[in-house]
């Protein structure tokens, strides 16, 4: 449950070690990290709603993974999957550790969210930051996956580039890396991985989170 970064690179990870697998999550556009080369089910709905759970195919699961973005409705979820459906392998997404204890008391095995550094952590309090996918050894670069305002569609990454004072390390595109060229342009659904210091991280964000300007 949950086809967001953790969810979709999971399911085409385990798709690619010879699994079935089938994803549910609330939002259709979503299943676009896939990609075109994912054969398993897309389920659009709740992950603990019993009709959502039985179209993925819960009955025959052997694992359930809750890894959406929301605490309370993964901790639902793999209990649903669990004492319901009697699904042996179950684990939830926690990004709350203070609930990480309470869920191990109901037997769900919990995976925390990581923060590397107290800068990483100040970070998630503001209304705008992404937390890096990679860091250099000293802390001073990062690679950071980095929403992008939709005004931008159509526009070259190389502007997105030169308005925002970030490099474009790569780009998801329908779940597939690519490294952009000078005339790429930005598209629907793009996910737009910055490299950039760990300092104009938040800058960088709030630029691209504006419309771009006008020429």
């Amino acid at each position: 449950m949950g086809c967001g970064r953790v969810g979709s690179t999971l399911a085409l990870s385990l798709e690619s070690q010879g699994h079935d697998v089938a994803v549910i999550d609330t939002n259709r556009a979503a299943f676009r990290r896939l990609g075109g080369s994912f054969e398993g089910k897309r389920v659009n709905g709740l992950g603990f709603d019993r009709d959502t759970l039985v179209e993925a195919g819960i009955e025959n699961a052997y694992a359930f993974a809750a890894v959406s973005n929301g605490d309370n409705s993964n901790i639902l979820a793999a209990r649903v999957a669990r004492e319901t459906y009697g699904v042996e392998h179950v684990v939830a997404r926690i990004y709350d550790p203070g609930r990480a204890e309470i869920y191990q008391r109901l037997g769900i095995p919990t995976v925390g969210t990581v923060r590397w550094t107290s800068d990483q952590m100040l970070r998630r309090l503001l209304p705008q930051g992404s937390v890096p996918e990679h860091t250099d050894p000293s802390g001073h670069v990062v690679i950071a996956d980095v929403p992008v305002n939709p005004a931008w569609i159509g526009r070259r990454i190389s502007e997105l580039e030169s308005t925002s004072g970030a490099r474009v390390a790569y780009v998801t595109r329908l779940g597939e890396g690519m490294i952009p060229g000078a005339d790429t342009v930005y598209q629907d659904g793009d996910l737009v991985h910055l490299v950039t210091t760990a300092k104009a991280l938040t800058t960088v964000e709030r630029t691209l989170d504006q419309t771009p300007p006008v020429h």
